[in-house]
Formats: structure tokens, sequence, C-alpha cells
């Protein structure tokens, strides 16, 4: 199997539009396939849709972009295709038909994947040739920012092809639930299934309206549930005994009459409390504004998940981690290239974990991303994770920031940096950062060349140094910042006098008041 650079989508609907976003914005490039009317304008706009919450998800703008094009030709996207992600409407006759034709076309080596909700993959591969390549690779919506996806294999799934699939879709961020066989709605839709029709017994024993049971779920073990399910949650009220003690207190209470898993007697009256109570708590939002304002919750608590490195935000931070430690990073110095002046080290948008009280980025975070730009210039001189694994690095010994424009969370800024100079064993760097044009902050650091393993400073080696000499030459005539080599101080200027309060003409001070 070879390396996967275009997806081919089958269904450009809710999900299938979810699938091209996600691939797009990681370099992948998508080739969907619709036959209904509109489908194309349809799909685009939903990618733009999906694009700024993306961009603000991943904190980056990345190298490659993917290439969207569009047909309504089967044939041509399956001819074309690395993978094929199903996404048709959730009618398991039509999915059985698409798979076979599918395998018709595709090479025998195209893994096929439906993003069925909870059909048997064994039935969807009943037809289609060489079914081991056909599996279920079930993701939530929106597709763009959750990371969940559910491998699921039928009895004719190779492993090799359930393995290859679960490392493509990690390397698009995606946290893989691999099931042990396949079952009926999978696991996470089951979960939401059972709670669905208690929700809805509850709505029609007119226990509460559908706003008081979303809320029993937002203030309390929905918080819980973002990063910690059910098992670790009962888990810890078990107390010091865990699951163990749990158990014994409360195994009576499964017996009790908590539960009405099968769906309550449909009605017209049920039907009017649910779509009545849906109105009432949209609150005249169109679904588009409530859909906004899901994206940005959903990214501003992917990211603070990321920063406690738990639940869901550990799939983003390994997509980080990788793109950190890829083994072909995007820029690094070659002999006789050019070098830009000043160079363009990083970009970003303001993660809301850097805010401070007042709302505004924190002067640790300024620090951290003028980290991400020296760490992009170690990248470009060849300082990378080999180089320091051999006992080799930079280390910042002095650093000086000055503050201009105030940043508020996803807000983008680039960083440019200077290099000032450098010896044997020292670099001098000067960082701008921009809000658009303007100009936020500056950085000045002193980096000194250190051997970890002898624990003390070292020469620069001389590919390292060349790469260093390159900038020096491009950097040559640029202006000194003119921040440069401040010394932060309070002026010695005598304070004025105080002046004495004037007094009334009634004090009889009228003169004095006037001097």
């Amino acid at each position: 199997m070879g390396e996967i650079a275009t997806v081919g989508i089958a269904g450009t609907g809710l999900i299938g539009a979810g699938w091209a976003a996600r691939l797009l914005i990681r370099g992948i490039d998508v080739v969907a396939f619709d036959p209904m009317p509109a489908a194309e304008a349809k799909l685009r706009a939903a990618v733009d849709v999906a694009w700024p919450s993306m961009e603000r998800l991943l904190g980056r703008k990345p190298a490659r972009l993917g290439k969207l094009s569009f047909t309504t030709s089967l044939n041509d996207m399956a001819k074309q295709a690395d993978f094929i992600q199903e996404a048709a409407p959730e009618r398991e006759e039509l999915k059985i038909r698409l798979f076979r034709e599918l395998g018709e076309i595709a090479r025998p080596d195209v893994i096929i994947a439906s993003s069925s909700s909870g059909f048997l993959p064994t039935r969807l591969q009943s037809q289609c040739p060489r079914p081991e390549r056909v599996l279920i690779g079930h993701p939530f919506n929106p597709v763009y920012l959750l990371p969940l996806v559910e491998t699921v294999p039928g009895k004719a799934t190779g492993a090799a092809f359930m393995d290859r699939a679960g490392e493509f879709y990690t390397s698009i961020g995606m946290h893989v639930l691999r099931l042990k066989k396949e079952i009926p709605g999978y696991i996470c839709d089951r979960l939401q299934e059972a709670l669905w029709r208690e929700a809805l017994h509850c709505l029609n024993k007119d226990v509460g309206s559908t706003g008081d049971i979303d809320d029993a779920l937002t203030y309390s073990a929905g918080l819980r549930w973002a990063f910690m399910g059910s098992f670790m949650t009962y888990h810890l009220a078990g107390g010091p005994g865990g699951m163990r003690d749990f158990i014994r207190q409360f195994d009576p209470s499964l017996e009790l009459p908590w539960t009405d898993l099968r769906y309550p007697k449909w009605s017209d009256k049920l039907e009017r409390r649910l779509i009545e109570g849906c109105e009432a708590q949209a609150a005249g939002r169109s679904v588009a504004e409530i859909e906004a304002k899901r994206n940005e919750v959903l990214v501003d608590l992917l990211r603070l998940l990321k920063q406690h490195r738990i639940g869901a935000g550990l799939a983003l931070l390994h997509e980080e981690d990788a793109a950190r430690t890829d083994p072909k990073p995007a820029k690094r110095w070659k002999p006789g290239a050019k070098v830009a002046a000043p160079l363009r080290s990083w970009k970003g948008t303001v993660d809301p974990s850097w805010l401070d009280y007042n709302g505004h980025m924190t002067e640790a975070a300024y620090l951290t991303a003028f980290g991400e730009a020296t760490d992009m210039l170690f990248r470009f001189i060849g300082d990378d994770e080999s180089y320091r694994a051999s006992g080799r690095s930079f280390y910042t010994v002095e650093t000086h920031m000055n503050f201009f424009r105030e940043l508020k969370a996803g807000e983008a800024v680039t960083v440019e940096t200077q290099l000032i100079g450098f010896d044997d064993k020292r670099m001098h760097l000067f960082h701008r950062m921009f809000r658009r044009r303007e100009l936020a902050a500056t950085a000045e650091q002193m980096l000194l060349h250190v051997d970890s393993n002898a624990a003390k400073a070292s020469a620069i080696p001389p590919e390292q140094a060349a790469a260093l000499a390159a900038i020096a030459d491009a950097h040559r005539s640029l202006d000194k910042p003119a921040e440069l080599g401040r010394v932060m101080r309070v002026p010695k200027t005598r304070p004025a006098a105080r002046r004495k309060p004037a007094a009334s003409a009634s004090a009889g001070n009228g003169r004095r008041a006037l001097r």
C-alpha cells in the first residue's frame, strides 16, 4: 500500500463535507463525488464554514493545503483515490450497491471505509470485490473538530487493512477506537441511543422540558464526560476502593426502575413537546448561529483538554507532537539557498489558555510564541530532534520583551526573526510579533550553544555555523531594531513640587491662591 495523498469521498452531505474539511487543511487532496444537483456549491460552502474553527484549533497554518475537486462520476473519483471514505445517505441497500461498484473500480489495495453510524460491515462488504479492504470508519459531527473515529471490521476485513486505516486516521488528527468485533450501532451510538430514549421518556412523562433535560446534562455529568467516561466516573464514586467499593455500595441500585430503554409510544403530544421545546431553547437563533457557537466552544474545550493532557485533547496534542517531530521538516537551510530577511519564523493564533484575567494574552504566552519562533530557527539551521539527541543544543540565557498591543483569543499572529549576530558559541536574536501589520511585541534573546553531556558551553558545529553565517549575510542590510539593547529603568528626574491646595476667597487667602 502506497502513500495516501488523495482521498475519494462518496457523498458530500454533512459528514462528507466534514471529512473533506479535515483532510484539506492537513494537506490531503480530496476528490468528492455526489450525483445531487448543487452538491458542489453546498460542499464548498460547508468547507468555508469549517475553516476558521479548524485554523483556530490547530493554531497554525499548514505548509500545504489539499486540493478539492468535485465530480458527478463515481468512476472518476474511485480511479483517483488512494483511500475512499463513503458518506452516502444512511440506507443499507444503497451502501451495499455503492461498495460493490467502488470495489469494481478502485485499485485492489485501496481501503473503502464507511461512515455508517450503525450498519454491520459484514453486510456492507457482502457484494464488494476484495471485501478484505472494507471496514467502518465512523466519525462524529462535526467531523472537522471531533477526533473520535470508530473502526469496525467485518468478517472478511483483513487485519492489515484495519492497521493501515488506523494509521491514516491517526495521521489526520483522529483518535482511533478499534472495536474487537462488529455490533449494530458500534459503541458510541449505542450509548447515545440509550440516553436519547431516556430523554424522550422524561419528556413524554412531562417531568421537565427539553431545556430542563438538556440542563441536567450540561450542568453535571456532561462536564465530566468531556474527559472522563462512565466507568471512571463511577470508579471515583466508589471512594478509595474504586469500582470494587462502588459495586459493594451501589449494586442494588441496578435493580431499581430508573431506566426505560424502549422508546416511549409516539404521539402527537410528544412530538409537539419535542419540537416546541427545542425551538424555545433556540430562542430565535438560527441553526447556523447555534452551530457557530458550538464550534467556538468545542475549539476552546479541546485546546483546554490538550493543555491538561486528557480526554480528546490528547488527539490534538499527539498531532502537534507529530508535526514537531516530522522527519521531513518544512524548512532547512541548504548551501546556496536564498535566506529571507527577516525570517518568517512562526504563524499561529492566540490560544484561549494563554489569556489572563483581563482576557488578554499573558507574558508567559508571549514567551511561548517567541519560543516557537526560536524553535523554527533551530530547525532551519539543523538543530532538530536528532541533533539534540546527540547532546547538543542552544540554551536561552537572556530574554528581554516589549509589549505594544493587547492580543485576544483567536487572533492570528505572525513572528519575524532577525539574526543580530553570532560567534563560535553564542547567537543573538530579535523577534517581532505582528497582529496583521501592527507590531504587537518584540523579544531579544541571547542563546548559548551547550554540550549537555559535558554540562558546559561548546563550539557551534560547522554545519550550523555555516547556516548562521548565511542568515547573517542576508540580515546584514536590515536596520537595527529600535528596542535592541534597551535597558529597563525609571528615569532619574526630580518629581514636581507638590502644589498646596488653593484656599477659597472666603477664607481670606484670595491673593495667596492666585500666586
